[in-house]
């Protein structure tokens, strides 16, 4: 199977695993409201949190046998040697943390443009998650699993083939921020996608842009869900400094 059609079924995949979710959530919604007596937002949690995780129980497992079906696939740096197994992991730390500076910098040029900051995808998924756990592992892991594959290995990767790095990661950058569905902050979407193309592009490896986007969701759902505590904790810090002399 050439690579064009092997990035065509995973996109339509991808794209149908997004789609499915939806009436799944109306069943898990519905069985949730009707058979568990949950009440209707409980409900619409639950329902939303399974639906997803479903779905991308089913989708990633597919999604990873079809890039085993050509043994070129992953191959498309022609120029420069892989990463070893150790630095991809130190350069998949570093981009965490380089992912989450681009974000700061994209979220003051926002705010210097009069965009609001927060945002709306977060506050719910967090509102979602602490009714529901079993969305965090939608979140943590199967995002960027497959985010990863969907826009840096076949977006990325095929657009690279065909012109450079930086018309490259632009595009899918922005194809990226788009699907998050939030156009008012494509610049703090687009930050870190920029950052995961580099990291792909610069260790030859998908792990290394994947360990960035597993540790970046991750660090972002324990502040979502700690959020109160780190509040409390900050006025407390607050009134402490106040009191000393």
């Amino acid at each position: 199977m050439k690579n064009w059609k092997i990035y065509i079924s995973i996109v339509l995949l991808y794209i149908a695993m997004q789609f499915g979710s939806i009436p799944a959530a109306e069943g898990f919604i519905n069985y949730f409201k009707n058979s568990r007596g949950f009440e209707p937002d409980e409900a619409r949690f639950y329902g939303f949190a399974w639906a997803l995780f479903i779905t991308n129980l089913i989708a990633a497992p597919i999604i990873l046998f079809m890039t085993t079906r050509n043994k070129q696939f992953w191959d498309i740096f022609k120029k420069g040697k892989k990463a070893s197994p150790w630095m991809t992991v130190v350069w998949g730390v570093l981009g965490f943390f380089m992912a989450m500076a681009g974000q700061m910098l994209a979220g003051i040029i926002e705010m210097a443009l009069g965009i609001m900051p927060g945002s709306d995808n977060t506050a719910l998924l967090s509102e979602v998650a602490k009714s529901s756990p079993i969305i965090i592992i939608s979140i943590v892991i199967f995002a960027p699993l497959l985010e990863e594959i969907v826009f840096r290995r076949v977006l990325f990767g095929g657009l690279y083939t065909k012109s450079n790095f930086w018309v490259a990661a632009i595009l899918s950058g922005v194809i990226f921020a788009v699907v998050h569905g939030e156009l008012e902050h494509t610049l703090i979407y687009m930050a870190p996608g920029l950052v995961f193309a580099f990291l792909y592009y610069h260790t030859k490896r998908i792990w290394a842009p994947m360990i960035a986007h597993f540790m970046m969701n991750g660090f972002v759902m324990i502040v979502q869900l700690n959020m109160d505590k780190l509040l409390e904790f900050q006025e407390r810090h607050q009134a402490f400094i106040f009191l000393l002399p």
